[in-house]
């Protein structure tokens, strides 16, 4: 009885984002007042454990940004990664910022100072590591979200995992030293106005390929693509690329809307309470009836595993299970990094 009654009580605010998903908010900012509505439905529904599981999905480990210097104003003459058979490039480290306690900033520089790093929307980069001690290579993709369009370097920010090897080399890397990468990978390949909205539904650093995806529609003027984010994390400060997120809100809040949830938040957090769950979904998402619409994912094992079903292999989408499938959407409407 207490359930229906706290979904009863958030139908207004339902119907309010509804019509966001339909015509568009008539102004921007918090989105506290949504959560106000729908926050007991949040952690009243219950939820899924996947924060704390096996950081290793099928998206990337890692979280980039190219915030602390801007980009070098040069025309272009060549790119860096052309994929094929062009093999492995070291790149030099030039630069690292703590981000937080297990998150760190590193630019790394291009051969050339004009180049371009050649990755498009959406792709990723392999790296490649071999220690004195090991008997094979450890091979990771992560996904630079500095601008396709930056001449010179990349920026990733990449958070240690334990036991990670990759993620702990990363950490221990110097300036000067090099690191050998591969790419791109193509992922999604996206183009203006591809679909009419679009759901992320990240989980951790799953927030990598959304964030590219989500700054090449917004850095289109022709591109009106509207975004729904939903993005989970275990506390605040593990929300990566949120001031990025947060500006890109206030600058196009009619097309994009932002829901954040917190597996341990603070007392003063005024969002999401607890895990994504199915009725969080049902309210803030385009229905399945509409029009030209994708649903993105990207996170943890778990996470895969209670929203869409995992993917067999990354050329393997597989099938659609899980919290999309009940809400009604088709294998077609989702897409699994």
């Amino acid at each position: 009885m207490f359930t229906r009654q706290v979904f009863r009580s958030a139908q207004p605010i339902r119907n309010g984002i509804r019509r966001y998903a339909t015509e568009g908010p008539s102004s921007g900012g918090s989105n506290t007042l949504l959560y106000a509505g729908i926050g007991a439905v949040v952690v009243g529904a219950g939820g899924y454990y996947y924060y704390t599981s096996k950081p290793q999905f099928s998206g990337v480990e890692g979280v980039s940004t190219s915030e602390s210097q801007p980009a070098k104003a040069l025309t272009p003459k060549g790119k860096t990664f052309t994929g094929g058979d062009q093999g492995w490039i070291d790149l030099k480290l030039e630069h690292v910022e703590r981000v937080n306690s297990n998150v760190k900033k590193f630019r790394f520089k291009l051969p050339n100072e004009d180049d371009l790093s050649g990755l498009q929307v959406a792709s990723a980069l392999l790296t490649k590591y071999k220690g004195p001690e090991m008997e094979k290579p450890v091979i990771r993709p992560y996904t630079p979200t500095s601008d396709e369009g930056t001449v010179g370097y990349i920026d990733l920010i990449i958070k240690k995992y334990p036991n990670g090897p990759m993620s702990t080399h990363l950490h221990d890397m110097e300036p000067d030293q090099r690191l050998s990468f591969k790419g791109p990978i193509p992922k999604y390949p996206w183009s203006e106005n591809k679909h009419n909205h679009i759901t992320l539904i990240a989980g951790g650093t799953g927030i990598t390929p959304m964030y590219q995806l989500t700054r090449a529609i917004f850095s289109n003027p022709n591109d009106k693509t509207k975004v729904t984010l939903v993005f989970g994390n275990l506390t605040e400060d593990d929300i990566l690329l949120k001031k990025e997120l947060e500006e890109l809100e206030n600058t196009y809040p009619q097309r994009f809307r932002s829901f954040y949830v917190l597996d341990h938040p603070p007392d003063s957090w005024t969002q999401g309470k607890g895990h994504i769950t199915k009725e969080l979904l049902k309210t803030v998402m385009p229905e399945p009836k509409e029009e030209n619409i994708k649903v993105f994912v990207c996170g943890p094992p778990g996470l895969y595993k209670a929203i869409s079903g995992t993917k067999p292999s990354p050329a393997d989408q597989g099938e659609l299970t899980g919290i999309l499938k009940e809400l009604g959407y088709s294998k077609e409407q989702v897409y699994k990094f």
